[in-house]
């Protein structure tokens, strides 16, 4: 449901920018406060995004300032990555290991 708010917002604010009751600084600003929720990642997900940066458990786990032994249990499925962990695997699969260091 928040993804079609989301969107709705952001079509109906594009209209008003098209017929220009609404600037180019609030469109974009409206665009920045619909950011489409963080999917969940699993295990293999976690893995496949860690070797591709050529990153050890350790390294993934000193980079997001956790403990390397979450790390592993991400890996194994024992836990599973939320909040600011689960943000920052988004940003390093959709912007590289540059956006984060």
């Amino acid at each position: 449901m928040r993804d079609s708010i989301a969107k709705s917002i952001t079509g109906t604010i594009r209209d008003l920018h098209k017929s220009g009751l609404v600037d180019e600084i609030t469109m974009k600003n409206i665009e920045k406060l619909c950011i489409p929720e963080v999917q969940d990642y699993s295990p293999e997900r976690i893995t496949l995004l860690r070797k591709k940066f050529s990153l050890s458990q350790a390294a993934l786990a000193s980079l997001f300032n956790i403990s390397p032994s979450t790390v592993r249990k991400w890996e194994q499925g024992v836990k599973h990555p939320a909040g600011a962990s689960k943000k920052l695997l988004d940003i390093m699969e959709r912007k590289g290991l540059q956006a984060l260091i």
